[in-house]
């Protein structure tokens, strides 16, 4: 008797659409309706909970947001972007964060390598502040930051297995301060895992290279959105033993004196978070950085229970 041959895996069917949305997808998949709609589903996406599985399993889809991407390819290098051509591509990026952002197709989209179509948006110089660059940068930068926000150990390591890490401290090194903040943030969230945090600490090159663009960063006039992620990163640093002795040579004085005195009257968690660092690597006069935090934070749970 024959063998029956082994069944196919099928893919899972497209969700229901809500008539204008399949109608708005069948326009996507025409090239003269295509900007329009790419702004249509951009602005409109929050209306359409299921947009990142409609768009994943419905066929062509894909494959036209990848042909947005990859059409401006040749404008990074000479630089040669035109705002108009920005804008249309970061729309693009808009429907592929929602597609990174949801439960059912983040893992699919990770497995499809997607994310690496936006690498080359990331590696444009970025000292380059024009427009058109800027926002590819953070539209780019908000993607890799919907995916760091799922806590997933697979996004972690997937990201790991490229060079997220260069990328980012590339921009944290010479962007713009809110590029710089999306990328800390990033690398905030990877070294929130412990895959993060020993692949950082697993060479003295890797940690040498966080822990120098860190430290430039506080010595460089840091804002105060920026310290709380820098801050955080070199808080869970010295959850390693051998990057902790390092941090007790290498932390910046600016941490350790009243630099960013000023930060603290209103923020008591970066109070608190940076009182807890310098207890971590033995500064004296730690602990007053904490009971000014816990004195915060009373004071504000009280004025809330007196608004209440």
């Amino acid at each position: 008797m024959a063998t029956p041959p082994p069944q196919q895996q099928q893919q899972p069917a497209s969700p229901q659409q809500p008539p204008e949305l399949a109608m708005l997808l069948r326009r996507l998949l025409q090239d003269d309706n295509r900007e329009q709609v790419l702004i249509e589903l951009s602005k409109n996406r929050e209306a359409y909970p299921e947009l990142a599985p409609v768009l994943w399993y419905t066929p062509g889809c894909v494959a036209v947001l990848l042909q947005e991407l990859v059409s401006i390819y040749p404008s990074l290098n000479p630089p040669a972007l035109q705002v108009a051509a920005s804008n249309r591509v970061c729309n693009a990026l808009a429907l592929v964060q929602t597609i990174a952002s949801h439960p059912e197709t983040r893992l699919p989209f990770l497995n499809a390598h997607v994310p690496l179509y936006l690498y080359p948006f990331l590696n444009t110089h970025p000292q380059s502040s024009e427009k058109p660059f800027e926002y590819l940068r953070l539209t780019s930068l908000g993607v890799i930051g919907a995916l760091v926000k799922t806590d997933d150990n697979d996004v972690v390591k997937f990201l790991l297995g490229t060079e997220i890490v260069p990328l980012c401290l590339k921009i944290m090194e010479k962007g713009t301060e809110l590029s710089k903040t999306v990328a800390t943030f990033i690398v905030q969230k990877v070294l929130a895992h412990d895959l993060g945090l020993n692949y950082v600490c697993a060479t003295p090159e890797r940690f040498k290279a966080v822990a120098d663009v860190l430290r430039q960063m506080v010595q460089d006039h840091c804002p105060q959105r920026l310290l709380r992620h820098v801050i955080r990163c070199y808080l869970r640093l010295t959850e390693h033993p051998r990057a902790k002795d390092a941090l007790k040579q290498c932390l910046p004085n600016e941490l350790k004196n009243n630099t960013f005195a000023a930060y603290f009257k209103d923020d008591a968690n970066m109070c608190k978070w940076l009182g807890q660092l310098l207890t971590a690597v033995e500064v004296p006069g730690a602990h007053q950085l904490i009971e000014l935090a816990q004195k915060q934070q009373a004071a504000q749970q009280q004025a809330q229970q007196q608004h209440a």
